[in-house]
């Protein structure tokens, strides 16, 4: 007989896989990022930067997740790093403009390795990781739309 409370348990929680998961994932990018000078959250800033030459603090909030409680300081500690410079719009000084510096762009050549290190940390195939991808983006979607 099936116990009725075998749902509550910890290791049939989709969430906790997927935190943990997220934790130990991290944890492989922390030596990687320590040699860049920037934690994990600054290192995705990094990320939609070299993607995205301009975008505004509302942009990096919503790609990434952050509200601005969140994002604000970091974006801060990375321009005190000079990483990055925050500009306020002229035409409207509510939205905030984020570029990097000359620095910044130069740590893209050094975090060029991280992506392939940690694919190959996970020990799947490149198929294994596209599925999970792909199944990761469709969870999210499915999540943001039953709000």
């Amino acid at each position: 007989m099936k116990n009725e409370f075998e749902h509550l348990k910890l290791e049939n929680q989709i969430c906790f896989l997927l935190y943990a998961a997220s934790r130990e994932m991290t944890k492989q990018y922390k030596p990687l990022l320590e040699d860049l000078g920037v934690t994990y959250p600054q290192y995705l800033v990094l990320l939609l930067l070299w993607e995205n030459d301009l975008l505004t603090v509302k942009e990096i909030g919503q790609m990434l997740y952050l509200d601005s409680g969140t994002l604000t300081p970091m974006l801060k500690r990375m321009e005190e790093q000079s990483l990055l410079e925050r500009e306020r719009s002229s035409s409207d000084q509510r939205s905030v403009f984020v570029k990097l510096t000359p620095k910044g762009y130069d740590l893209k050549q050094k975090a060029n390795c991280i992506p392939n290190h940690i694919l190959s940390s996970t020990g799947n195939s490149d198929q294994e990781n596209q599925y999970m991808k792909t199944a990761l983006v469709q969870l999210l979607e499915k999540l943001k739309e039953s709000k």
